[in-house]
């Protein structure tokens, strides 16, 4: 007798099965093999080598039977007999199996009538099941050889899709109504995943067919459209065109993919859809882009200074700044550098210049406002998810220039503002940062673009509102403004030809002489900068174009009296010297955002409780200035601090509708407060700035050229600064520095004796 093991097989009586050779082989053992030879099939709870079986390794029932058949083709067939109980296996060192066994009887609670019926049902379903198939044929002969469930199940074994112990179950059940149950359980639910899985084979494959004749439809379109694009380029359709572009553009991978993807949505929606146009804007913006990266060129130094004098007078500094810029791209073969800052007052031609600087690089010129933006968006760009969505105004820029590296002037970065919406000046911190700005992200883009060969130039009127990591990132320059002299450089050579051409009048029939520049300047302007000297200019020209069109062949000739007489704006005030000097009145020298300004220091003692007044809508470093003031002079003449005790102080600087702050006024509150207690006056024509400390000591302040400009317009023949700043004086036009006698001082001592305080009341120094 023969012992085989089986694994995932469904056994039962009355059925053929069929075995490898060699698997019946090793089992039989020395004995070999012969039709007739008696064989016992035994059932493996799981799915183990041959080697590795032990009694533990099978289950309690098996089936008898007998080999009927040995096959040339490399197969047995054994035919089921009774099942019987499996007891006492011993497997032996040769790996043999042997054991003892008893019949186990079925509970025969069937009838034929029954079973045969069954049976007929089961067949009919098998043969309409393998009607689906292109072996319908063959199968036929198979299921002629069935002539009862068992052999049914047994047949169908190999193909169901149900677990080893739901095999078992069948062998396992005695009665034969429940087992007839389970095998029609196991073959329907068979063939109905079947059949399922047929119909979906069957649809998917329509499916597919379906797909592929509508990929074959567009192929065949497509080369319908080429041709009719290469007959007529003028018509070519707008998916051509961005599949041209996108191929030509010269994108990085990660844009590529990402303007192919949006190119296929917008074939497949199709023109209809609500999402065309947002995929057509995006398309339409992303193959507008310069992808290229342009090779460095060298730049000629003296055709680009030669570009910088004719567009812009004066402003040396800023220009040899720029000519060091442009030197270093020659030499390192980069297409920027620094991030240069200019600051300054309005008007002094910091916007103007990144045009100019554009000219002599022979780029591409953009300017990006920022003032007044709160919302970062507009520096990074909304996401595509968002209706109404747009690029950052930094992208637009690109975009708009048509190349990767253009000079960009962001203008007025001191008057950006955060909100709810995030803070703009944090974005830009990645735009201008080089370390970074090689892969910028625009929201609206979603893919990284290359600012490296951008150059940019911001601009602001202060630093005072620039976050400090924005600061950092900058190299800031300063416009100090333009002397009287060189505005009417300025407006002789560049705003009144300007003016004169935007007005629509001829050199020939208009002269402005340069008294009458002179009288606008001085009169009519008060600023750093010349923006509004040519709004005057341009005020004069439209009052005059009224009489030269009424008397058109008379020529008009500017001089002061005709700028007094026709210019439709009232003189400006200017800060004059006191005609009258007074004791503890002193003049002083601040810095505005329209340039310098002189300002008056006045102190009066009144009968009171010694309590300090400050008037002049003063901020609080200058009332810090006013008391460390009141601290000196008492400390320097310290025989007059009955005075502070019996009588109160006033502290006032004129024009109190104009906010004063700044460290700067130190030391002319202290000459000021001297002057009272000592009774000397100051000559008025003696101005001063500068801080002061408790012990004395006179430190630096800013704005030095702007203050000594306006001394010199208010006819200041002296002026005191901090020995500290004596650097700046580089800075301060030279027109300036022959009319103004400059002294620095270290200590306000020094001071107080220069104007004779000190060695008029006798007090040491």
């Amino acid at each position: 007798m023969i012992v085989v093991p089986v694994y995932n097989m469904i056994l039962a009586p009355n059925a053929n099965i069929y075995f490898s050779t060699p698997q019946v082989r090793r089992c039989a053992g020395d004995k070999g093999l012969a039709a007739g030879e008696r064989v016992v099939l035994i059932v493996t709870r799981d799915n183990e080598s041959y080697r590795d079986l032990t009694p533990e390794s099978f289950y309690p029932i098996g089936i008898s039977g007998e080999i009927t058949e040995i096959n040339n083709q490399g197969y047995v067939v054994i035919h089921t007999g009774y099942r019987v109980n499996v007891e006492n296996i011993e497997i032996g060192l040769d790996e043999s199996i042997r054991l003892s066994m008893s019949r186990r009887y079925d509970i025969d609670d069937m009838t034929k009538s029954v079973e045969a019926e069954k049976l007929e049902g089961m067949l009919d379903e098998m043969r309409k099941y393998a009607a689906g198939f292109e072996w319908a044929d063959s199968a036929e002969y198979w299921l002629r050889q069935i002539d009862s469930l068992e052999r049914a199940a047994c047949v169908m074994s190999p193909w169901m899709d149900i677990s080893n112990e739901e095999r078992y179950a069948i062998l396992a059940e005695d009665s034969r109504t429940r087992r007839a149950e389970l095998i029609e359980e196991a073959l329907y639910g068979f063939m109905e995943v079947g059949r399922i899985t047929n119909e979906a084979m069957s649809s998917q494959q329509e499916e597919h067919q379906k797909m592929y004749r509508e990929q074959a439809i567009k192929r065949q379109i497509e080369h319908l459209q080429k041709e009719l694009d290469e007959m007529h380029p003028e018509n070519v359709s707008d998916i051509q065109k961005f599949e041209q572009k996108i191929a030509t553009s010269g994108m990085n991978e990660t844009a590529r993919k990402e303007a192919e993807k949006v190119l296929n949505r917008l074939k497949q929606e199709g023109s209809q859809s609500p999402e065309s146009g947002m995929l057509y804007d995006y398309l339409d913006f992303v193959t507008g882009l310069s992808w290229k990266k342009e090779e460095a060129s060298h730049i000629d130094l003296e055709k680009a200074r030669k570009i910088l004098d004719e567009d812009h007078f004066g402003l040396n500094k800023v220009k040899d700044r720029i000519i060091q810029q442009i030197a270093v791209m020659n030499l390192r073969k980069e297409q920027s550098g620094s991030i240069l800052l200019f600051v300054g007052a309005p008007g002094t031609g910091k916007t103007s210049i990144g045009k100019s600087i554009a000219r002599a690089l022979g780029r591409e010129y953009v300017r990006v406002s920022l003032g007044g933006v709160h919302d970062e968006s507009d520096i990074r760009g909304h996401r595509r998810t968002y209706i109404g969505a747009m690029p950052g105004r930094i992208m637009d820029g690109i975009q708009k220039s048509g190349v990767s590296n253009p000079v960009m002037v962001l203008d007025e970065v001191d008057k950006l503002s955060a909100s709810y919406n995030g803070s703009p000046a944090s974005a830009l911190l990645e735009v201008l940062d080089p370390e970074q700005n090689n892969t910028f992200t625009d929201h609206y883009m979603n893919v990284p673009y290359d600012l490296s060969d951008v150059m940019f130039i911001c601009t602001a009127n202060t630093t005072d509102t620039i976050p400090e990591p924005l600061l950092n990132r900058m190299e800031v320059i300063q416009f100090t403004g333009y002397t009287p002299i060189e505005k009417l450089s300025i407006a002789r050579e560049h705003l009144v030809p300007k003016s004169m051409e935007a007005m629509g009048i001829a050199p020939s029939i208009m002269e402005v002489t340069d008294d009458a520049l002179r009288k606008i300047i001085s009169d009519y302007t008060m600023e750093a900068g010349v923006r509004g000297l040519r709004k005057r200019i341009d005020n004069l020209c439209r009052v005059l174009a009224v009489k030269i069109e009424t008397e058109p062949d008379r020529k008009v000739i500017v001089t002061p009296e005709v700028v007094d007489n026709e210019i439709d704006a009232r003189p400006i005030q200017h800060s004059r010297i006191l005609p009258e000097p007074k004791a503890g009145v002193v003049t002083g020298l601040a810095w505005t955002p329209v340039g310098g300004e002189i300002l008056y220091i006045e102190t009066m003692f009144t009968k009171g409780k010694g309590e300090t007044i400050i008037t002049g809508q003063l901020g609080d470093v200058m009332k810090e200035s006013a008391r460390i003031a009141v601290s000196l002079v008492k400390t320097l003449f310290p025989d007059k601090a009955q005075l502070f005790a019996e009588n109160d102080l006033h502290i006032h600087v004129p024009e109190g509708a104009v906010p004063k702050d700044g460290p700067s006024a130190g030391i002319a509150l202290t000459t000021a407060l001297s002057s009272l207690v000592t009774g000397h006056v100051v000559d008025p024509h003696i101005a001063m700035t500068g801080e002061v400390a408790l012990r004395g000591a006179v430190t630096p302040i800013g704005g030095l050229p702007e203050k000594l400009m306006a001394a010199e317009r208010a006819g200041i023949t002296k002026a005191f600064i901090p020995v500290e700043n004596e650097y700046d004086l580089k800075d301060v036009a030279d027109e300036v520095k022959e009319k103004i006698e400059i002294c620095t001082v270290s200590k306000v001592g020094e001071v107080l004796k220069a104007v004779g305080i000190l060695a008029a009341s006798g007090t040491a120094a």
